[in-house]
């Protein structure tokens, strides 16, 4: 069972976190999952493989045993994986991967640097008897494709079936969205029960092909349709799909119906996997604030964007300078600012202001300016609500292969 839960902010703000508190720092929901599934997974004897670790591997692993301690698993084996963190190797200059310039031209503190780890680092915990896995960044499909390699006995020179492994795992990594959940649209593609969605299953033989299915209990659906979409999200190049263990071939694959709710895939291919890892770089950015009041009824447009000059006006004279901010309306070009084209007729807008600065003193008077419209702005304005968050931004840099070192600890409840 694979819990794939970390993104590239979300490790950023693992680090800020743990720059708080050193015993945080990992995913704030793995205590309750693993109090939820660690007594049908231990009766079952599956394996749960994560990188809910995020930016605190082995504090996750701590807290996976103290839970395990508590519902009396005597002898449970935990593997923490570590070595993803590279922030001692990546230069201060190292360019970006996509895009020009580099490091050094992001003035924000580095709060972590999180190299992608591939499934050569999580096989040796499979191979130690850990019956929970957790790490930091391990690569989504890697995660997927280290329990095949384990069990089917492949070889780091058998490519083709490294492919296939991780077009298995491309096409599971995002949970749901594959049995029906991003794929949902009403009228065009609808999807029954999609409230109790189930997550997919893939069943997979040793030559890497599979079949991916769902609980017959669990709302949702696979089919031709959701099993195509997902093998195209985030694929900008089908027949070059670079991980850290294998440049996967898509480009071939042959996907068919095996009955309701069973699609099979397979034909994909592989070629080598690259010399650099990729490294995602995370940058403290202070502090974002959104505040909202909405506005309702005839001229209610008008009334916004009264609003929206009266905040713009205040918030550029009480900062000076260019605050980072922005300015929608709800219900009108809250999402399309650029279409030039609005609904003729809304009644029922809202303001949203956002801002971000690396000081939280200018948030909150972003918060008291917005609420003030309450009493000092157009007619009719309610609903205020204010929130401050922390802020990350994150880059991605590429580091040589050599230079990262995974390591695997098992400890004992």
């Amino acid at each position: 069972m694979v819990l794939e839960c970390l993104g590239e902010r979300t490790v950023a703000f693992g680090h800020r976190d743990r720059i708080v508190d050193p015993s945080r720092g990992y995913n704030p929901h793995l205590e309750m999952r693993m109090n939820a599934l660690l007594p049908t997974c231990r009766a079952a004897g599956t394996v749960i493989i994560t990188n809910m670790g995020a930016a605190n591997p082995r504090a996750a692993a701590a807290r996976t045993i103290e839970v395990a301690r508590k519902l009396g698993f005597k002898g449970l084996k935990v593997a923490c994986i570590e070595g993803d963190d590279v922030a001692r190797a990546v230069p201060r200059d190292q360019p970006f991967m996509d895009e020009p310039g580099n490091l050094s031209d992001v003035d924000m503190p580095v709060v972590g640097m999180n190299a992608y780890l591939g499934s050569d680092a999580i096989v040796p915990a499979l191979e130690a008897g850990a019956d929970v896995v957790i790490g930091g960044r391990l690569a989504d499909p890697s995660m997927f494709l280290a329990p095949l390699v384990h069990r089917f006995g492949w070889n780091g020179s058998d490519l083709q079936r490294l492919g296939a492994g991780t077009l298995v795992g491309h096409l599971m990594e995002c949970g749901m969205q594959v049995t029906g959940g991003y794929f949902a649209d009403p009228g065009m593609k609808d999807v029954d029960g999609l409230s109790r969605c189930g997550f997919p299953i893939a069943e997979v033989t040793e030559d890497g092909s599979a079949v991916i299915t769902k609980l017959q209990t669990a709302g949702g659906c696979v089919n031709l349709a959701t099993v195509k979409e997902q093998l195209l999200y985030e694929v900008h190049d089908p027949a070059r799909y670079i991980t850290p263990d294998v440049t996967a071939d898509f480009s071939r694959v042959v996907v068919e119906n095996a009955g309701a709710d069973r699609v099979r895939v397979s034909n994909a291919g592989g070629s080598a996997r690259p010399d650099s890892l990729k490294v995602t770089v995370g940058f403290d950015g202070g502090f974002q604030g959104e505040a909202g009041v909405s506005y309702a009824g005839p001229a209610a447009v008008e009334r916004g964007r009264l609003a929206v000059e009266i905040v713009g006006h205040r918030i550029y004279k009480l900062l000076g300078g260019q605050p980072d901010l922005r300015f929608s309306l709800i219900g009108v070009n809250s999402l399309f600012t650029n279409a030039g084209t609005y609904p003729a007729e809304t009644e029922d807008v809202r303001l949203h202001v956002a801002m971000r600065s690396r000081r939280r003193e200018e948030v909150e008077v972003l918060l008291w300016e917005v609420e003030s419209l309450l009493c000092c702005g157009p007619a009719g304005g309610g609903g205020f609500r204010g929130v401050i968050a922390p802020c990350v931004m994150t880059k991605s840099v590429l580091i040589e292969r050599d230079l990262v070192r995974p390591t695997v600890e098992i400890l004992m409840a």
